[in-house]
């Protein structure tokens, strides 16, 4: 028995196990379906995309979309301590002051920009916010580039109101990808209250007299139970957390009768509110060598390990810009990512030769999908419907298509202009809107940043309250990007650390409430 049960060792698990188990009077147990995160390739920057389809990858798909020529797109997710802050591209850029003031407005009271950002300040530290080591020479022509085609300069793109281009800050620290374990979790493995176990793949809430009392699991193939004295708390992400949800019987009624699964708690929105960033990209080759195509040679990979300098310290996506796809939009609709590589079906497929990617990101998609289960068995994949670019008025679309055209005139102006060669992707053959759209179908992909289906809120369509406790059952709250209303214009690590630092604060306060009241 233990009196926190936390289902997920990602971005939020491992903050949340740090901050409640610094009360020494209280026991934590932290459930991860991944295991340790040892692998090599974790630690080096440039080598996130080696761990997509590995044992530490979920390694989801979306149904097949419609708006994407029928396409499934590859939905990578951490399964691995530290969760995706173990495979991501340490991007760390959190959004504007207005999107979380956004958030109050819709009903997340306590959520508003001034309300979060005593969490954001309290996670610097542990969570890092470093300089690219060795920027690429590429990156800096293609910032100059960018204000030459009219873009503003922006010296931190984590202000409250970033405009304009600049390089990216990531979760580093000397080199080395620094993710929530190392900053949160491996500190607080010394102490006797906090337990982990990893490969522990959560099955099912135990919920008795309409309370969550524990978490069934499966470790080394056999069924076991936790038990919560106080709180069960899922932190699975915006997949795992309704999947689970779903598979204890809590969401829409007709939805877990279908799977045969019989219904605990009626709540229509578990699921639902899925949002995502979608991303498309120009790519061209380079007459310069010094891109990421040379990252594994013999001297890179020397230089690495010696000084922990050179290419392998690449995050990738090295510079961003946040810009409006027209005159007319009030704010950054439109978000452009550079990566010194030829960056081609996830990083899954090696580039062929020295190229760069310039990605062109739609930051408030209009689209907007659902999670639910192909069946009652929790070991099989979750549902994944994006629905991308499904909005009526085709919106998502026009801004990656003038995405896309903004990447072209960056990519002709002079500083970047003159490294640049033939362009690839689309290829100067796709000129129209139409053309350069029927590119965005064919190759658009997720930036990796699903939030959105267990939405915080006081309305009967909201999963969570702005304390972030599952409305209608006791003493089970959801802590992780889930529980976003609306995806920002930004990344979602960060966020999401913030999110588990204010819901420590959250569980606390409600643990004195109810001493006093016990007293």
């Amino acid at each position: 028995m233990h009196d926190y049960v936390i289902v997920g060792a990602g971005s939020a698990g491992c903050v949340l196990a740090a901050r409640l188990s610094e009360d020494p009077s209280v026991s934590v147990l932290l459930l991860e379906a991944g295991g340790r995160d040892r692998k090599r390739e974790i630690r080096i920057p440039a080598a996130f995309s080696k761990l997509y389809r590995s044992e530490v990858d979920w390694d989801y798909a979306t149904t097949p979309q419609e708006g994407l020529d029928g396409r499934a797109v590859y939905v990578p997710r951490g399964k691995v301590l530290g969760g995706c802050s173990s495979i991501n591209a340490q991007m760390v850029i959190r959004g504007r002051r207005a999107d979380y003031d956004g958030w109050a407005a819709a009903g997340a009271e306590g959520w508003s920009w001034e309300g979060v950002l005593p969490y954001f300040d309290r996670s610097r530290g542990p969570f890092e916010l470093a300089e690219l080591r060795d920027p690429n020479a590429l990156t800096g022509a293609f910032v100059e580039a960018a204000q030459e085609a009219g873009v503003a300069s922006c010296a931190d793109l984590n202000a409250a109101e970033p405009d304009g281009v600049g390089h990216v800050r990531v979760s580093q620290r000397r080199g080395r990808r620094w993710s929530v374990v190392d900053g949160y979790l491996r500190p607080a493995l010394r102490r006797p209250n906090l337990t982990v176990l990893t490969d522990a793949h959560a099955t099912r809430l135990l919920v008795e007299d309409g309370r969550a009392v524990g978490v069934a699991y499966l470790l080394e193939g056999r069924a076991h139970e936790a038990r919560a004295r106080r709180e069960v708390v899922l932190a699975g992400g915006t997949i795992n957390t309704p999947q689970l949800l779903l598979l204890s019987g809590i969401g829409p009624g007709e939805e877990l009768k279908r799977v045969g699964i019989e219904p605990v708690h009626e709540l229509p929105g578990v699921g639902r509110n899925l949002q995502d960033h979608l991303a498309a990209a120009v790519l061209a080759a380079t007459t310069t060598n010094g891109t990421l195509f040379a990252a594994e040679s013999v001297r890179s990979i020397g230089r690495y390990l010696l000084l922990r300098r050179g290419l392998l310290t690449s995050n990738v996506a090295e510079a961003a810009a946040f810009v409006r796809s027209t005159p007319d939009v009030e704010l950054p609709d439109l978000e452009l990512v550079f990566a010194p590589v030829l960056f081609m079906d996830e990083g899954l497929t090696p580039p062929s030769q020295h190229g760069i990617t310039i990605g062109a990101v739609a930051l408030q998609p209009r689209s907007v999908g659902w999670v639910g289960l192909r069946s009652a068995d929790p070991l099989d994949a979750p549902l994944i419907e994006t629905r991308y670019l499904s909005d009526a008025e085709g919106a998502d679309l026009r801004v990656l298509v003038a995405g896309l055209r903004l990447a072209r005139r960056i990519l002709a102006a002079p500083p970047l202009a003159r490294h640049v060669g033939e362009e690839l992707i689309p290829g100067a053959q796709a000129d129209s809107d139409d053309e350069l759209a029927a590119s965005v179908r064919e190759r658009a992909q997720t930036l990796y940043h699903p939030v959105g289906t267990c939405r915080m809120g006081v309305d009967d369509g909201a999963v969570v309250d702005p304390e972030l406790r599952v409305r209608g059952v006791d003493a089970l709250r959801v802590v992780d990007a889930s529980v976003m209303p609306r995806v920002p214009r930004g990344h979602t690590n960060w966020p999401t650390v913030m999110i588990a630092e204010k819901a420590a604060d959250l569980i606390r306060r409600a643990d004195r409430v109810t001493a006093y009241r016990g007293s």
